[in-house]
């Protein structure tokens, strides 16, 4: 059996969390390959909305096994938040339904503290973060200066190396900031006690998954963020520190390309993103207020895991046929196609227009488009509540135009359509 890789093809908060619980019901492993607890995904079955941030939503179905990567930056105190939180809503999470990466890089006290007094010396230039020491887990990692989950393996040494990154932290919080310090054998204490609870999770997920492969098993990667958060091919700087893409699954689960059968971009049926950057379809007033809702709904457009309030505008296909060409996207899903439900129009951003030019393609990725008009085409909208439809001919005609247009403007087909929050509320085609 093949891995099949789902991606965000935006900003993230597309509703992966949604199509990945879709796709889970036929996965045997369902694993994470990037990000970390700065992402969030939602999915809703009946009364119960489950929020997870690092273990895989699709562990929802009894019969996965969720991997997390060693692409992926790991809180342990927000990973056995989620373990008990999923016990308590009847979800079993034991070391054979739950893998750990060895290689996956840990998130300490000490790397939250930097990320705050970090995107407060930045002032006016804040990024945005989320503040969860995403960041600089990160650059550790990068630095070879990090601590990995499979430290956690010897307790003595795991000791040592926490308590000297700890005063080295502390070192740069004094030193470059004037922050205080933290205080090493507390976080130590602290993270002693997580390990002797995630030791028996720590593996080798990499030939856990490969293994899974050659006996015919089916691999489903679970991207976080989304492709235009990209640290190389995303808005820089306003991007994350991983990489959501379709080639990151392959390096954040330890991967060959030769696996790959389809490659799935996960896109609101509108355009939304969270934090500083560019967003040339971006719309504010009734119509934002309308496309964000209230806050009142688990599904209106607040963050998952900052609770902040999205920023909103109309499809954007110049960015939706970059996702296409960066992931090799041979499909697409749409969610929240019922949110365009009783508008007076429907407008999708075909190109861009600025100095005097019409253009279709990004000049250089999208890190340069902040001086960007975008140039729109509208279309039928439609009244019809979309929350009963379960098939293609069900759907309004101006429905199924819309659809039809983001085929012929993406280049690739339309898979499936979520047409309200529960796990049922979903058309598929083909």
């Amino acid at each position: 059996m093949p891995l099949d890789i789902i991606v965000g093809a935006q900003w993230g908060d597309e509703g992966k969390g949604r199509v990945v619980d879709l796709f889970s019901a036929k996965a045997d492993y369902v694993a994470r390959y990037n990000g970390g607890g700065n992402a969030g995904h939602t999915v809703t079955l009946r009364e119960k909305t489950f929020k997870l941030h690092l273990i895989p939503s699709g562990v929802i179905h009894s019969h996965t096994v969720g991997a997390v990567g060693n692409g992926v930056v790991v809180n342990p105190a927000t990973l056995i938040s989620e373990i008990d939180s999923l016990r308590q809503a009847g979800v079993e999470i034991n070391p054979e339904r739950l893998c750990l990466s060895y290689a996956a890089h840990m998130i300490t006290p000490g790397h939250r503290a930097l990320d705050g007094a970090q995107e407060l010396d930045r002032g006016q230039a804040a990024i945005g973060t989320t503040l969860r020491g995403i960041g600089p887990a990160y650059a550790d990692k990068v630095t070879r200066s990090g601590i990995r989950l499979g430290d956690m393996l010897d307790l003595e040494k795991f000791s040592g190396v926490l308590e000297a990154h700890i005063l080295s932290v502390n070192q740069r919080l004094t030193g470059l900031y004037g922050a205080e310090p933290l205080d090493p054998k507390a976080v130590v204490k602290e993270y002693i006690e997580w390990a002797v609870q995630l030791k028996p999770y720590i593996k080798d997920v990499s030939l856990l998954l490969e293994n899974g492969l050659k006996q015919g098993r089916l691999v489903l990667a679970e991207g976080a963020q989304g492709t235009l958060l990209d640290l190389d091919h995303g808005t820089y700087p306003f991007v994350t520190s991983s990489y959501p893409t379709a080639a990151g699954a392959l390096m954040g689960l330890g991967l060959g390309v030769g696996n790959v059968e389809r490659v799935v971009g996960v896109t609101k049926a509108f355009q939304t993103r969270v934090g500083a950057g560019p967003f040339p379809s971006e719309v504010s007033g009734e119509i934002a207020l309308r496309l964000r809702g209230t806050g009142q709904n688990p599904w209106d457009e607040f963050g998952t895991t900052t609770g902040r309030p999205r920023r909103v505008g109309w499809l954007d296909m110049v960015l939706l046929r970059y996702a296409v060409r960066i992931n090799g996207l041979t499909e697409l899903a749409i969610t929240k196609l019922d949110i365009l439900t009783g508008l007076e129009c429907v407008k999708i951003c075909v190109a861009y227009r600025r100095e005097g030019q019409v253009l279709e393609n990004l000049r250089f990725g999208p890190a340069d488009i902040d001086n960007c008009e975008p140039v729109y085409e509208e279309l039928p909208a439609w009244r019809d509540d979309l929350r009963s439809v379960r098939s293609w001919e069900k759907l309004p005609g101006p429905a199924r135009a819309y659809i039809l247009r983001i085929e012929d403007l993406s280049g690739v087909p339309v898979r499936l359509v979520s047409v309200g929050p529960e796990r049922d509320q979903v058309v598929e085609f083909g």
